[in-house]
């Protein structure tokens, strides 16, 4: 039992590191930002911080700890989960379709999210340095250099793996909650009356006295709930039990934290850096030490950003509509725990970028939170949708209402777009357009090379077998299925004359589940022909040649079939290289490469 409560409290612990550092670290930017839009009279205090604590139910609680974790698939959660939820289930392909759609987009603004969230974050933290005596007046270029070296310190950290990472910062990210919590308490000591704000008529009445206006505010509220497609996406690292565990132990820290920070609004009506200065003035000793911490926590703030892109572009890689890239699997005990270095290099030349774009982080803040309103909002629909086909109505309905609270988030957010929010547009058409163009230069070049009827194929391979001379051994040769004959294993077998006298057809079919393993061995097809199919959910770590041993097929050479894409249009040229620079299939799977012989067909497109 006391071994059990031990593992259970390491993995919450480890949850605040991998999780929880992004929505973590808004108290340090979220007040400041929502105060440039408001004049902070008591009234107005009271109803800011009754919607930021309604937005933390509402959003972060509902949505997410609850609805979206109960959605998870065997520990996994994201988009893409919520995307094979519902496939599994709708018959109509127009409906298929338009949650594909929304899945692309989707994963487009996640990846957009995932650029402005460590950057924000970052520099956030860095500017306290102002409010150090003496530092004051300091070059802003300088706190940018000291925000760009330690995001590159975080992203050169990531190859050691979400585990390590994990380890390390969970227990200062408990110190940090901790120190919200302390302080937060100390300053509503001074302003009891905030505590009136757990009251969400404060909100209705704000928005109410407000109208139209209210959408600027809630335009920088929405602030205090980033994080939340982060904490669902990476339940592949750690697991649904302790990331739930995990938000109820700091959710009271968070609200305390921003009660605190209203007192201290009350009592200092022109503060800016709310949080550093209220700390500043609280124990002046510490505000050092508590610099230090709120950077570290920043940090923490983009790992869980980072932990999650890491999870959404592999299931997006498994499920076809991203690229292959080259994986490492980071932790002997979670199959889940991955590094994706060219992922990782890319996100770090984008943060880089937007760091020296906007300079400071409330110039951020008036860029932030137009991608998260709407994955937010994506989600809400595709878990209307599932509960609905689920007949689960309850639940339904709760998430149609999330669908209207998400959408006035994603409005709000619209205001931001002349103050530097079409860079989330931006950032978010890269990934877009990419995963169009992957997309459709699969199935054109699907159409292009339509493959081979097994019926037709079997008449001209028994010829062949029974006429030609054979290699000594076993070939692997891949295909879609075995139904569908590649091109390529024609050319080779009948063209080239290339037969072995064992000749097995392997295809690896990716289910909409995120695990589990099966394997189908046919060794009835034709003589020397067999069919090796692999069966495998879209998180698997598929050991394809353990697979064939164990089924006692040890093969002789491997081949695999390429295309070099030549055309004249700027789509398919992306797709072709898109093709160039991306892992071949055999790379990708760690096929022996003194085996591989890949052969290639010249396709215009």
């Amino acid at each position: 039992m006391n071994n059990s409560n031990h593992s259970s409290s390491s993995q919450i612990i480890k949850s605040l590191g991998v999780v929880f550092g992004d929505i973590g670290t808004s108290p340090i930017y979220t007040i400041g930002a929502i105060l440039l839009f408001m004049i902070p009279t008591v009234g107005n205090i009271l109803g800011l911080l009754s919607l930021i604590v309604w937005s933390l139910i509402i959003v972060i609680t509902v949505q997410y700890a609850w609805l979206a974790m109960y959605l998870g698939s065997k520990g996994e959660g994201g988009t893409i989960v919520l995307k094979g939820l519902l496939t599994t289930r709708l018959k109509n392909p127009h409906m298929i379709s338009f949650v594909s759609v929304l899945t692309i987009i989707g994963v487009a603004l996640f990846i957009g999210d995932g650029v402005i969230t460590p950057a924000i974050s970052i520099l956030s933290a860095v500017e306290g340095i102002r409010l150090i005596p003496g530092f004051g007046e300091i070059w802003g270029g300088w706190i940018l250099l000291v925000g760009i070296c330690i995001a590159i310190a975080l992203f050169v950290f990531q190859k050691r793996g979400t585990e390590r990472v994990a380890w390390a910062f969970g227990p200062i990210m408990l110190v940090w909650f901790l120190a919200l919590a302390v302080s937060g308490i100390v300053s509503i000591a001074s302003a009891p009356q905030v505590l009136f704000a757990l009251n969400p008529a404060y909100a209705a009445g704000f928005l109410a006295e407000n109208g139209i206006g209210s959408f600027f505010v809630l335009s920088a509220v929405l602030l205090c709930v980033t994080g939340g497609e982060a904490l669902y996406a990476d339940m592949g690292h750690l697991g649904k039990e302790p990331i739930v565990k995990g938000w109820y132990c700091i959710f009271p820290a968070l609200v305390i934290s921003y009660l605190g920070q209203g007192a201290y609004v009350l009592n200092h009506p022109d503060a800016h850096t709310v949080l550093f200065s209220m700390v500043q003035g609280q124990a002046a000793l510490l505000f050092v030490p508590f610099l230090i911490l709120s950077i570290a926590a920043t940090v923490i703030a983009s790992q869980a950003m980072i932990s999650g892109m890491f999870s959404i572009m592999y299931q997006g890689m498994m499920t076809r509509i991203i690229p292959k890239m080259k994986i490492e699997f980071t932790s002997p005990d979670l199959r889940s725990q991955i590094y994706i270095d060219a992922v990782n290099w890319m996100l770090l030349a984008a943060v880089i970028i937007v760091m020296l774009e906007f300079k400071t982080s409330e110039n951020l803040a008036s860029a932030y939170g137009l991608a998260v309103a709407g994955t937010m909002t994506i989600s809400a629909i595709m878990m209307t949708m599932i509960f609905t086909l689920r007949l689960d109505l309850t639940k339904a309905v709760i998430s149609g209402v999330l669908i209207v609270v998400d959408s006035i988030f994603l409005l709000s957010a619209f205001v931001k777009i002349p103050h530097g929010a079409y860079w989330s547009f931006i950032i978010a058409a890269i990934p877009l357009i990419i995963i169009v163009a992957f997309v459709r230069g699969q199935d054109q070049l699907h159409r292009m090379l339509r493959p081979e009827r097994l019926k037709e194929f079997l008449p001209e391979y028994k010829k062949a077998y029974a006429t030609l001379p054979k290699v000594h051994g076993t070939a692997l040769f891949f295909t879609t299925d075995k139904n569908h004959i590649s091109p390529y294993i024609a050319r080779v077998m009948f063209k080239n004359e290339i037969l072995y006298e064992e000749n097995v057809l392997v295809s690896i079919r990716i289910t909409d589940h995120p695990f589990g393993i099966d394997t189908r061995h046919d060794r009835e097809l034709a003589p020397g022909l067999h069919a090796f199919l692999i069966t495998a959910g879209y998180m698997e770590i598929v050991d394809i040649i353990g697979l064939l041993r164990a089924e006692g097929i040890e093969e002789k050479t491997i081949f695999y079939g390429m295309e070099n894409i030549v055309s004249e249009k700027f789509f398919w040229k992306l797709y072709g290289l898109l093709k160039k620079v991306t892992p071949a299939f055999v790379q990708f799977y760690e096929l022996p490469p003194e085996k591989i012989h890949g052969v290639i067909t010249r396709v215009v497109m």
